[in-house]
């Protein structure tokens, strides 16, 4: 570790532009947008935000001591900082193209101030990322990480030409740069080291005033984190947090943002609220870790047993979120850290975000199925079938090939798929959650009766996800998986009734010859069968859509409202 970040340091000190230089990047990365913003219509902006339904989040209050909500507010205090440091990722123009919005009080400028805010800049995260602001404008496949101009060919380019510099460079933690001396990578803490140092001092407060141990060793190791850009020591604490009432992760994690590559981390925070009862019922799982990696279908010689065994699950109340996190659609699990080296020494941590779930599940899951589900699959959904499905995608991104053998290199399965990965890791996820669902119900975990609920509500939660849009991860993964499990004939449309049904024999087969390609595609690191694979399933078909057009007037997502940013 001390050597890789000692290559890390190294190459950005060789590279580093003089003070003048990095005052004329950061200046052209913040340049003001033109005078003209060009932008669709009030009625559309409406249409829009109807479609995330506004959801008040609050927090039982009397759960907390004084001193633990005071901790509570500087966690949220720090997370508005990932809110800002997110909002340059997605675009440099980001921050200067608000305030423009901001200053103009016509309509539909509010409007479209607000809309902008849901998805951190002026791309539609529910409509393939199409802009709604400053229309002739796309969004930069590589987002705020690489300059816009960059393309794949000078990349490989320059780093066959500089070897010294690919740790630097395919970092997670680094944003790239061009200079009049070429291109430069720039780790995190110093690009935004604006936003950090005060992230950093309030973490640093909340860790004075927590009486909890383990929560005080990750908020302390995490703040050093953000000024040094090693991550690993405070992923480990973060691992280790025990007996605590208060949840948080705050740092760079996923990589969908990146479009170009996959390498970069987008930041982001959840602040929450274990729920003890819940989070002992679900540790039942953590047990059968090991009989699930038995059960892939996949060789043997790919399957991986050395990943670490703690993996908790926690059930928690979300109070806070921001960041990635927070841009569109809302998470309703996580799985981290995604540092494969953390994964082999403890696993990794699944968190379910309980009244987020349940939200969502009342707003937009039943009013879609009570639409395109065919009438004899509706009476067998179930909000537990839903939310055990959600756990074990979570626990099945811990599941499989995650370090590889490329060779005589040592890889990832994300570095090999590259921009593939995030919607093959999500089918996988998806695949394998409802896979190790039944597995477990074979096992007695589960019902028998949730079989058949799995799989109808399986089904029914597909084009939720789907009218994310086919060009973002989940919606990507989930017109993968239909149109896959449709082929197999284990999901039926019914052209005059207009819905989707379950052939419950065929559901199981399906769910194996999918979860064995997905498997062996990562297992193999194979970048043309990642894409092959896409090309092939990723489109809406004509069932699709008449299915997606019965909903389009019901919301896609929640809206969360936060009581307590009235407190802070």
């Amino acid at each position: 570790m001390k050597k890789a970040m000692a290559v890390l340091a190294a190459a950005f000190l060789l590279t580093l532009p003089s003070c003048k230089k990095k005052e004329a990047v950061m200046k052209e990365a913040t340049a003001k947008p033109a005078e003209t913003i060009t932008h669709i219509d009030g009625a559309t902006v409406e249409k829009n935000l109807a479609q995330l339904s506004p959801v008040p989040i609050d927090y039982d209050h009397k759960l907390l001591s004084e001193k633990e909500t005071r901790v509570l507010k500087l966690l949220v205090k720090a997370s508005i900082q990932m809110d800002k440091i997110f909002l340059r990722q997605v675009d440099p123009n980001n921050p200067a193209l608000r305030a423009e919005l901001e200053k103009r009080k016509d309509p539909p400028f509010p409007l479209l101030t607000s809309y902008f805010d849901l998805n951190f800049g002026p791309y539609d995260r529910l409509d393939h990322h199409k802009p709604f602001v400053n229309l002739s404008r796309t969004k930069p496949l590589g987002a705020g990480f690489y300059p816009e101009d960059l393309t794949k060919e000078e990349w490989e380019a320059f780093l066959k030409a500089h070897p010294e510099q690919e740790e630097a460079f395919t970092s997670s933690f680094t944003v790239i740069t061009r200079t009049p001396q070429g291109l430069t990578a720039v780790p995190y803490s110093h690009f935004y080291k604006g936003e950090l140092e005060p992230a950093a001092a309030l973490l640093k407060e909340a860790a004075s005033l927590t009486e909890n141990a383990s929560l005080k060793k990750y908020l302390n190791s995490r703040a050093e984190a953000f000024l040094s850009n090693d991550y690993y020591q405070s992923d480990m604490d973060w691992m280790d947090l025990k007996d605590h009432r208060i949840e948080v992760v705050i740092g760079p994690y996923e990589v969908y943002e990146d479009n170009l590559f996959s390498y970069k981390a987008s930041y982001e925070s959840f602040v929450t609220l274990v729920d003890p009862a819940e989070s002992e019922k679900m540790a039942a799982v953590t047990k059968y870790l090991d009989a699930m990696e038995k059960n892939l279908p996949m060789e043997e010689k790919y399957k991986n047993f050395s990943r670490g065994k703690s993996s908790p699950i926690l059930v928690v109340q979300e109070v806070f979120t921001a960041g990635d996190t927070k841009a569109g659609v809302q998470t309703t699990a996580f799985n981290l850290p995604n540092d494969e080296r953390v994964r082999q020494a403890k696993g990794s941590k699944k968190v379910m975000l309980k009244n987020i779930a349940k939200a969502k599940y009342d707003t937009c899951w039943v009013p879609i199925v009570k639409e395109v589900l065919a009438e004899k699959d509706l009476p067998l959904v179930s909000f537990d079938a839903y939310f055990n499905h959600v756990l074990l995608h979570e626990v099945s991104h811990g599941l499989g090939p995650g370090i590889l053998k490329i060779g005589n290199k040592t890889s990832t399965v994300s570095k090999e798929l590259k921009e593939t990965y995030p919607t093959i890791e999500e089918a996988k996820a998806d695949i394998l959650g409802a896979w190790n669902t039944l597995f477990l119900i074979d096992k007695g975990l589960f019902p028998k009766t949730m079989e058949k609920q799995l799989a109808a509500s399986f089904l029914g939660g597909i084009f939720r996800s789907v009218r994310f849009g086919l060009g973002e991860a989940h919606g990507g993964a989930n017109a993968i998986i239909l149109n896959y499990l449709q082929e197999k004939g284990a999901f039926l449309w019914d052209e005059k009734a207009g819905r989707f049904g379950v052939d419950y024999t065929r559901f199981r087969p399906a769910l194996r010859e999918l979860a064995k390609t997905l498997l062996t595609i990562e297992a193999t690191g194979d970048y043309p069968g990642a894409k092959g694979l896409i090309n092939k399933y990723n489109y809406a078909s004509e069932a699709l859509k008449t299915a997606l057009d019965k909903v389009k007037n019901v919301p896609v997502d929640i809206r969360p409202l936060y009581s307590i940013e009235k407190e802070i």
